[in-house]
């Protein structure tokens, strides 16, 4: 199957990524159907999408017309089997080895043979997930940016099976959804996040020691590297629980200290700071 003719995307997990895959699927003109744990996590984020395309229609980026037939498209549900007559399946679950592996086993499964399998993991390897289904050549990772409607950039992750028939699917499929692709081997962290973990440690670990405040580390970055946003910021847009993550994943396969998380981090993940999407982060958001 080629990327202009896929009809139908399914989404597995749909929180602040997944989410993001299912509005940019939509309004490029494919059905969606997403899969959640619960009919109040599918209720929650189908809101949450609505909330986000309405956005687009109020700065002037999407016709009303236009955001409505993408809302018609999509569909949510708790039901695995929904996505089985899916022509591209993303996983998007927590970043638990784990949990993808079990996902990824059910998909193989439930699936046409000839679909491909994607994950939009940050760092997990590619290679295992592929390894739990009977098409190894047919999985690889479609790593998404948050926001997902914004960030132009998709990080294809192509696992040692993955056949060069699967990566240019991908390719085609990140060109339908308006991304730019970069294409990276399969190594914990790919090509962002070995990049970012790096920085995000040190200027957590700069809060940490006292040597700068996160406003100033924040203000310097911005105004004298040209980033849209400082490290402490970003960290809670990202998930300070989701950078720890990624860290220990570097980590573990690298060892080198670079990639080992401050202990400011971990703390903040044991008392619920994840960010934004707790209120609390490095910055206090409310309720």
């Amino acid at each position: 199957m080629k990327a202009d003719e896929v009809r139908k995307v399914g989404v597995i997990g749909c929180g602040l990524m997944g989410s993001g895959i299912v509005e940019v699927s939509a309004k490029s003109g494919m059905d969606v159907q997403f899969v959640e744990v619960s009919d109040e996590k599918v209720a929650k984020q189908r809101g949450r999408i609505e909330k986000s395309i309405s956005k687009a229609v109020e700065k002037g980026k999407l016709a009303q017309e236009d955001a409505e037939a993408a809302m018609g498209r999509i569909s949510g549900g708790t039901d695995l089997d929904a996505a089985g007559d899916a022509d591209l399946v993303i996983e998007a679950v927590t970043e638990d080895l784990d949990t993808k592996l079990d996902v990824f086993a059910r998909l193989d499964g439930l699936t046409r043979d000839e679909v491909v399998l994607a994950s939009n993991t940050s760092s997990m390897p590619i290679g295992k997930m592929a390894a739990a289904t009977e098409r190894p050549d047919r999985v690889l990772g479609m790593h998404f940016f948050n926001p997902v409607p914004v960030m132009k950039l998709l990080e294809l992750v192509r696992g040692l099976e993955t056949s060069d028939e699967t990566l240019e699917f991908a390719r085609g499929m990140g060109e339908r959804l308006g991304k730019t692709v970069v294409v990276s081997k399969d190594r914990a962290g790919f090509i962002v996040n070995t990049l970012l973990s790096c920085y995000l440690n040190m200027a957590v670990k700069m809060v940490e020691e006292g040597f700068a405040s996160k406003e100033d580390i924040d203000t310097a970055v911005t105004l004298g590297l040209g980033h849209p946003m400082g490290p402490l910021t970003l960290l809670d847009l990202v998930g300070i629980d989701t950078a720890y993550a990624i860290s220990d994943v570097l980590y573990q396969q690298f060892k080198d200290p670079i990639y080992s998380a401050p202990n400011l981090m971990a703390q903040m993940v044991q008392a619920g700071h994840f960010g934004r999407k707790t209120g609390k982060g490095f910055y206090d958001y409310g309720k």
